[in-house]
């Protein structure tokens, strides 16, 4: 491919890649995310070359290694295109036979299907499969279609014609604006509008002008924003393009943990790549516009994630928040205006500018609009990544989509948000999910963590666990934080243990309002969220704790003693007693036992 690149020439590159592929062609696709790595995914690809070029099929077949499919709990996953055939929890003595039965046969084989949990039915295909039918994947189509580490299957999908299209009859203003009409809002933190964002900083006093990618994922059991970057990272290079290019940046970072080494390696790739097609750089596409993006790989602090900590970090100073205003879109990189999205924001750009802002703003509700990834886990029948349109209710997605709760059991609870999101309890399981309704339940959208709890969860212990995290996480700097997170943390654990004092409860309650009110940044500002949450809607757990000593469900083993014991309306150890009377110690035993019951006769 040449350097002197224009639109006309990638244009052209498009229609010969697609020319060459008209020919018809199986291809086995193969998540290639991080938990299908963890299942094996690499020794299955290499297996399936290995068996094509046995059986001399390299003409017909091609195998190509995708990103993450979302469908993480049934991984590895196979789909065979162009049919769409779905083989789920796939094994190395399995490819032979998906070669010689499937392949070359074109048959079925009925043990690699998915059973629907409710019908029992064995799915084919995977449009079909209950998982991905309710979903609505703009954003993260691709991912399983695509190799991502090769530019010519992102440029057979469209991929840069929406740079094209803005490189060649918009305006940087006119881009803006369409940003603006779509609707689009931050999809990592508070939900700020994107346009409004992007406008600030294009109208900020000063240059050169920076835009930054935030792929700092810290949520425990969140992978949204790793995903798409491992699976479809010349997606989110053309959207910061754009970016750059409305905005009026000529350098931008893409800030991503070091723990991401999948994510690391192939937005490396795809950045060379971008730069070898004269994509990255100078005259990009011909044209006066020029862009260069670098990587700087964070050290995996949760408050790096904050962006004003995340901009410290990438000027190498300890990633802690700053007061804001001046906001980084006034005041950001080494003191210049600066415009931070994350990965799924970023991703949403090329669509919009290729389908219209008209076309975005159809989907989801009148505050927030388009879709949202959310990552699906917990006590969930389908765990995984889920695209869904912005007002789908929580039912919908627990049940319909995740499959309902395992064995049976009655679901109580969903967190959201992240560690600083909120619990919503299953009275509210019909509440759409939008940045509006999620705010008004006491909960946030956040980067889209989506933690489901049945009827053995305790809602103390689950806030006591992520308190934990948050008192790990703080950076310390703000009393209200530093001090705050702990002291609830220490509260809560002394509920659990059942030391907890209902005077201790009014002040858990203070000391949460305080902490949300009195702190720097977002991380400290939400961080009584947990608590909040689970006081609003399951006090009556924290009062059984703390009156009767007692865990609903039977989760703080501080408080959780034998069947016997702890069914006893007064408690009574009689496991101590009849251990006493076993060796004879009969004088022992009665005195044990009326030290609490005045009346042993009525026992046992």
């Amino acid at each position: 491919m040449s350097k002197q690149m224009n639109i006309e020439k990638l244009n052209e590159i498009r229609r010969e890649i697609l020319a060459a592929r008209k020919k018809p062609r199986t291809y086995i696709t193969i998540c290639g995310g991080t938990g299908c790595h963890a299942y094996g995914c690499v020794k299955v690809a290499a297996a399936f070359q290995k068996e094509i070029k046995k059986q001399n099929r390299q003409d017909s077949v091609e195998v190509r290694t995708t990103g993450c499919h979302g469908f993480c709990e049934r991984g590895p996953i196979v789909v065979i295109q162009p049919e769409g055939i779905f083989y789920q929890r796939i094994q190395l003595k399995d490819v032979k036979e998906i070669i010689s039965e499937t392949i070359i046969d074109q048959k079925i084989i009925d043990r690699l299907l998915y059973v629907d949990s409710k019908t029992g039915e064995k799915i084919v295909a995977e449009k079909d499969v209950p998982f991905y039918k309710k979903q609505k994947r703009i954003v993260f189509g691709n991912n399983g279609l695509i190799d991502p580490t090769e530019i010519k299957d992102y440029i057979a999908v469209n991929g840069y014609s929406a740079l094209s299209k803005v490189l060649e009859s918009m305006a940087p203003q006119e881009v803006i604006e369409e940003i603006k009409s779509s609707g689009l809002r931050g999809r990592g933190g508070a939900g700020f509008r994107t346009g409004l964002k992007w406008e600030v900083t294009a109208k900020a006093k000063g240059n050169p002008k920076y835009i930054v990618c935030n792929c700092d994922e810290g949520d425990p059991g969140a992978y949204m924003d790793r995903s798409l970057l491992e699976g479809n990272p010349h997606c989110i290079i053309e959207g910061m393009l754009i970016g750059a290019y409305a905005i009026g940046a000529r350098a931008g970072y893409v800030y991503v943990r070091d723990e991401y080494p999948i994510a690391v390696q192939n937005i490396t790739i795809a950045i060379d790549q971008a730069k070898d097609l004269s994509l990255l750089g100078e005259n990009i596409l011909g044209t006066d516009f020029s862009f260069d993006l670098h990587i700087y790989k964070g050290a995996g602090a949760f408050v790096s994630g904050e962006e004003t900590a995340l901009l410290a970090s990438i000027e190498g100073k300890i990633g802690v928040p700053t007061q804001r205003p001046p906001f980084p879109a006034q005041r950001g990189l080494w003191r210049k205006p600066t415009n931070i999205n994350n990965v799924e924001t970023w991703a949403n750009v090329p669509i919009i500018i290729s389908k219209g802002a008209p076309w975005y703003s159809q989907i989801g509700t009148s505050g927030s609009k388009g879709t949202k990834i959310f990552s699906l886990v917990g006590k969930i029948n389908n765990t995984g990544l889920v695209e869904v349109p912005m007002g789908m209710t929580l039912r919908e997605i627990i049940f319909d989509i995740g499959g309902g709760i395992p064995e049976g059991r009655g679901f109580k609870a969903v967190q959201t948000g992240g560690p600083s999101g909120g619990c919503i309890p299953k009275e509210l399981i019909d509440l759409p999910i939008d940045y509006e309704s999620l705010a008004k339940a006491g909960s946030m959208m956040g980067s889209g963590g989506m933690i489901v709890m049945d009827e053995k969860t305790c809602m103390v212990d689950i806030a006591k666990y992520f308190l934990n995290f948050l008192r790990d996480e703080s950076c310390g700097k703000c009393i209200s934080c530093r001090e705050g997170t702990q002291r609830m943390w220490e509260i809560v654990k002394n509920i659990t243990d059942g030391k907890g004092t209902r005077q201790e409860l009014a002040l858990l309650e203070e000391l949460a309002a305080i902490v949300k009110d009195a702190s720097l940044c977002g991380l400290g500002q939400t961080a009584s969220n947990p608590v909040l949450s689970t006081l609003r809607y399951f006090r009556h757990e924290y009062e059984a704790h703390i009156d009767h000593k007692k865990c609903p469900a039977l989760v703080c083993q501080e408080i959780v003693s034998s069947p016997c014991q702890y069914e006893c309306p007064i408690s009574q150890e009689a496991s101590v007693y009849i251990a006493l009377i076993a060796k004879g110690r009969f004088e022992d035993a009665y005195q044990f036992i009326v030290k609490d019951n005045p009346l042993p006769s009525i026992c046992g």
